[in-house]
């Protein structure tokens, strides 16, 4: 059985309990290309990084499509889902975007020894993106602090500037200035002068905000906040404390955690004897967040810990992150109505597990990618200046438009509470908060 519907712009038909499909260069009959952009000769990027292409058509893609995600460490079965939730959508439009035959490679910004993100590794993959001449545009980051390294990167590419979707990245400075930045954000991104990334998520303003507003609700009394040093935790942090300040919270500690040290314990005493009833962590997963998790569940009995979509794999957070809350940009998947129930369904069904919020939003950023190449001139600037123009109705996030800076026009911010530990581990929806236009402005 097989329905057609509309995911930003483009027509795709989802197979029911469609199953995966090995990557490579696969022939297919049923989606051989013809027409314009049919034939073409992508050259694959380097395996170095990246994987094997993705492609079912007649002869080679036109064009590349690469995703820049850590695939490595202890968030990998949540990123790894999101090239699986991409793949998807390329393979229900038939690998095309219009009259473009489009291939898909997933690309590693991560390295074993580091466990996460590498700054070398980011380097090295925006110019290998710059380099080919087949990519036409790029799907990532998911860490805020690799996406400072590639955009400029993309931005002076020849024939460009070349486009860059996020369906992960948070931090304010990306896209516009604000509290919780640092001088000359965002401009020294985008040295031509021309913006070239857009992100599917929330800055963290609206997500500092609703972390702020949901402990105030929570009858929090004393927070203390923590940060990981990293350009995306601090930031985060910042701004759940500007905007817990705003609402007149009692912020008793704001300080970093060291992701390398072996224990916490010590931390974990300082805020007891501050008095504090709910603690922040602003930071990522990776940086030995599982560790702290379980030291201030130990050190601090009774403490309630909230955390941002750093901490969204619930898988990762160990036994100790059962009962803590998380909050992720955007509305839950359960939530998602028209095409967006749709693919929750349909991938689902396909994955055999719970869909991870970042999926939904990854499977939109190739849609909105998609949308704009085949709206192109074929050109890296046409691809660019059509996502900087990006309108999606009933889309699989529902209907939003990316306003000047980038930043999308559907801010919800969603507060988790998982249950469940490993494999098993999953986030519940507790509420959805949208934060006041005055709160966001405080972050």
């Amino acid at each position: 059985m097989r329905r057609g519907i509309i995911l930003g712009g483009v027509v795709l038909t989802l197979v029911f309990a469609l199953m995966a499909s090995a990557c490579g260069s696969k022939k297919s009959s049923s989606s051989s290309t013809s027409g314009g952009g049919g034939g073409g000769g992508a050259t694959a990027l380097p395996a170095s990084s990246c994987g094997p292409l993705y492609y079912q058509g007649s002869g080679k893609p036109t064009y590349i499509i690469p995703s820049d995600l850590p695939l490595q460490g202890s968030g990998r079965t949540q990123t790894i889902q999101m090239t699986d939730a991409i793949k998807y959508i390329l393979k229900n439009a038939n690998f095309k975007a219009g009259k473009y035959a489009v291939g898909y490679q997933s690309c590693d910004d991560s390295t074993a020894q580091a466990g996460k993100w590498a700054s070398s590794k980011c380097s090295a993959n925006g110019n290998a993106y710059a380099q080919d001449k087949s990519v036409i545009g790029v799907i990532g980051t998911f860490n805020s602090g690799c996406a400072e390294i590639i955009i400029p990167i993309l931005n002076r590419v020849a024939g460009g500037p070349m486009g860059m979707v996020s369906p992960a990245n948070t931090y304010v400075g990306l896209t516009h200035s604000g509290p919780g930045t640092v001088a000359g954000e965002p401009q020294k991104y985008y040295p031509t002068g021309k913006r070239n990334y857009i992100r599917m998520v929330a800055a963290d303003d609206y997500q500092g905000a609703a972390d702020a507003s949901f402990m105030q609700q929570q009858g929090a009394k004393k927070v203390f906040i923590l940060n990981d040093k990293e350009a995306y935790g601090l930031g985060v942090a910042t701004d759940t404390k500007n905007s817990a300040a705003k609402l007149g919270l009692n912020v008793v500690g704001f300080t970093a955690w060291d992701p390398k040290a072996s224990s916490y314990e010590a931390l974990a005493t300082r805020i007891k004897q501050s008095g504090a009833d709910w603690v922040f962590l602003g930071g990522l997963i990776c940086e030995n967040g599982a560790k702290l998790i379980s030291d201030m569940k130990a050190g601090i009995p009774g403490v309630k810990l909230l955390a941002p979509d750093g901490f969204s794999d619930f898988t990762a957070n160990g036994a100790s992150g059962v009962g803590m809350y998380v909050t992720v940009a955007g509305e839950p998947p359960e939530k998602l109505t028209g095409a967006g129930a749709d693919f929750v369904k349909n991938f689902g069904a396909q994955v055999g597990t719970a869909v991870n919020p970042y999926s939904t939003y990854a499977a939109q950023a190739m849609a909105v990618l998609l949308d704009a190449i085949a709206k192109s001139d074929g050109t890296r600037a046409s691809v660019n200046n059509n996502l900087l123009h990006t309108k999606v109705t009933d889309g699989i996030l529902g209907t939003f438009t990316i306003n000047s800076n980038g930043d999308t026009t559907r801010n919800p911010v969603t507060v988790y509470q998982q249950v469940g530990t490993g494999k098993s581990g999953t986030g519940k929806t507790f509420k959805v908060e949208v934060p006041p236009a005055s709160l966001v402005a405080a972050a």
